[in-house]
């Protein structure tokens, strides 16, 4: 490598993360982050009950976030207000794994379960390169 030259890596874009959706928008929904959450393209998500909102993926907690809303399919900085317009994956379509953001300190089995989850909504995750 040219010792002069610093390779430059492109973050990953809505192309990375989404391999297929259905047509006329049909796999995707508007949704409202809770202030407080800075999420990443491609985080996993859940909704809170009590207000709707979504919110990172918690497997352990008990307020709805343990259970899977969706994958998003934009970077949404909701950390001093929250963000209505933000754009969730919830039904049927395919997306690359290594896009995929799942919580830091999920277990292999609540990956597993989170899926399993994905999956029943129609929203399969493969291997890509």
């Amino acid at each position: 490598m040219n010792p002069q030259f610093t390779p430059q890596h492109e973050p990953l874009n809505l192309g990375d993360l989404l391999k297929y959706e259905e047509g006329l928008h049909y796999s995707r929904e508007q949704n409202t982050v809770a202030a407080g959450q800075n999420l990443e393209l491609g985080a996993v998500v859940g909704r809170v009950t009590a207000t709707g909102k979504l919110k990172r993926l918690d497997p352990v907690a008990t307020d709805g976030t343990e259970d899977v809303a969706g994958i998003l399919l934009g970077a949404v900085d909701a950390t001093l207000v929250e963000c209505d317009d933000a754009l969730l994956l919830t039904r049927h379509a395919i997306v690359a794994s290594h896009a995929v953001v799942w919580p830091a300190a999920i277990t292999p089995e609540q990956k597993a379960a989170a899926t399993a989850a994905l999956e029943t909504r129609g929203i399969l995750i493969r291997q890509s390169a």
